[in-house]
């Protein structure tokens, strides 16, 4: 299943990597940033990465225009983000952080109607089993880091449809 990624057609102007200062223009700049970051990491299941990566990956690096957003700029983009809920910092230095091109309740949504759809309700699972499992291979969370599952997790224990518990090996969740 593997697709290709469709670079915006702003990708290819120059401009776009500058931050215009104009207020209107680089509301929709910023927008289309933020666009951009969500579908690029969420087509490379990327779900966090620092700074300085993003800044080097072809995200912000167009190689082909020799043109690159400046680390002030990709800071602004970043924190864009943060206040829509789709980023959250992993540090106070704000050098490293967490992706999430979808908010932990959607996480949460998906990971339930997968357990009810496959008659998986009163069952424990380790969270390996969630996102390395066989019976998950076709499911959007497959392969989604534990970070950003504990905190779908946490979403679905507040709504009690599931309990994160201890197990043998590590963690795991019981879903109702």
């Amino acid at each position: 299943m593997a697709m290709s990624f469709e670079w915006p057609w702003q990708y290819r102007f120059p401009p776009f990597f500058t931050l215009q200062p104009n207020v209107d223009t680089r509301q929709k700049q910023l927008a289309a940033w933020c666009s951009l970051v969500l579908s690029f990491c969420r087509l490379h299941k990327q779900s966090s990465m620092t700074v300085m990566e993003a800044q080097e990956s072809p995200l912000f690096n167009n190689v082909k225009l020799q043109r690159k957003l400046p680390v002030e700029s990709i800071q602004i983009v970043l924190e864009e983000l943060r206040k829509k809920g789709n980023l959250e910092w992993l540090d106070k230095s704000k050098s490293s952080f967490l992706i999430m091109w979808r908010r932990p309740e959607e996480w949460g949504k998906l990971i339930y109607q997968w357990v009810s759809r496959s008659g998986q309700n009163n069952s424990v699972f380790t969270l390996y089993e969630l996102t390395n499992g066989e019976d998950t291979e076709n499911e959007e969370f497959h392969g989604l880091d534990e970070a950003t599952l504990l905190r779908a997790l946490q979403a679905l224990q507040q709504e009690h449809k599931a309990e994160i518990i201890t197990v043998s090996d590590g963690r795991g969740v019981k879903f109702f």
